[in-house]
């Protein structure tokens, strides 16, 4: 028998590190439970709307398709971007149903999380066989 970590246990270990943070692990849970029940394979906003079912069993405050201003030179531009969610007014969260993340949506969090002044990010993406393979938890 080999004492090498299966690589499954360690994302379960990392995913179960992260999911000690207060502000993170409401919503974490409420994921999970979407994604256990639903599954993989269905539109990001079928996903949206089952969290924020879950999130409201579970008591939390949370804005949906918030407005993000684009800041330049002291000009707040309106150009259509929104954060799918933010929890709490702390968390910052962007759902996905991709086949990969890609460097992309981490870019994308990490510059949602700058131009709302928000210190911690989660991007769930819920096209995956186990959720926790499709979580993302960012602070800055």
């Amino acid at each position: 028998m080999s004492d090498a970590i299966h690589p499954i246990h360690i994302e379960t270990r990392e995913y179960k590190e992260e999911s000690r943070d207060p502000r993170t692990s409401s919503i974490l849970g409420a994921a999970l439970e979407v994604h256990r029940y639903l599954g993989p394979g269905l539109l990001e906003s079928a996903y949206e709307e089952c969290l924020c079912h879950e999130l409201c069993l579970r008591k939390l405050r949370f804005q949906r398709q918030v407005d993000l201003p684009v800041e330049y030179k002291g000009l707040k531009l309106n150009c259509g971007y929104k954060i799918d969610l933010v929890v709490q007014d702390e968390v910052v969260v962007e759902l996905k149903a991709v086949e990969k993340l890609l460097p992309v949506h981490q870019a994308q969090l990490l510059t949602y999380l700058k131009l709302a002044r928000k210190r911690v990010g989660l991007l769930i993406n819920f096209n995956v066989p186990l959720l926790t393979q499709g979580i993302i938890r960012r602070v800055l």
